[in-house]
């Protein structure tokens, strides 16, 4: 028997090859994964393309729900366990929702200091970073053809069970992922590679089908 593959988020820098910041692998595979593919509507009129020339590209959201228990490793005397429950993965998922904050507090410290010296008081504070900070870049691995550049639209979390330090040890997370299409122009090569490879795959799988249909198509097609 295979071993079994899991699915994974995983944030990373500029510099994959350095540490990783944020990874979360999921304990239990979803039992299932909806793919909900939207095709933006084309223009009409003066400036509509003609209808053999491609407009904006689709837009993939995945919904899937991912499971933590923490009772096999209570059960272990885990010390991460019996410290926070299932915390520390909820914290994990959750910090990729936010935008990393390696100098934010410095940055806003001066940012109100410019402020009050534009303003000419002691008062009032600047409230937007500048520059403004990025969200976490991800990453979706489902299985050997699915590395997918995403951003995380939605994020539903459910404690069911708890310790007797009211730390969840039971939780599920309804998650709606959305794919990204990489900009040729950024400087994000992962996620140009990772949309690539899947392209790839996606498109060899494609072909493979038409051992599936030969003969199909013959009877389609009598000549």
């Amino acid at each position: 028997m295979p071993p079994l593959l899991r699915g994974a988020l995983i944030e990373y820098g500029t510099d994959f090859l350095g540490p990783i910041p944020n990874v979360v692998v999921f304990q239990f595979n979803p039992e299932s994964l909806e793919r909900s593919i939207t095709i933006p509507s084309r223009t009409t009129g003066a400036t509509s393309r003609e209808l053999n020339q491609a407009g904006e590209p689709p837009v993939e959201d995945i919904t899937l729900t991912a499971h933590f228990n923490a009772s096999d490793q209570l059960n272990d005397n885990a010390p991460l366990a019996r410290m926070w429950g299932v915390g520390p993965q909820l914290a994990a998922l959750e910090k990729m929702v936010y935008p990393a904050r390696e100098i934010k507090a410095a940055l806003t410290a001066a940012v109100d200091a410019v402020g009050k010296a534009l303003s000419g008081s002691n008062g009032g504070s600047a409230t937007q970073p500048i520059p403004r900070e990025k969200i976490p870049r991800l990453l979706f691995i489902w299985g050997l053809n699915r590395v997918l550049p995403v951003v995380i639209k939605s994020m539903r979390i459910t404690e069911k069970q708890y310790d007797a330090r009211l730390n969840p040890v039971q939780a599920e997370v309804v998650l709606t992922l959305a794919t990204l299409s990489a900009d040729p122009h950024s400087d994000d090569w992962i996620a140009k590679g990772a949309q690539e490879y899947s392209l790839v795959a996606k498109e060899t799988q494609a072909l493979a089908n038409l051992a599936n249909t030969a003969t199909a198509i013959t009877e389609l097609i009598p000549f």
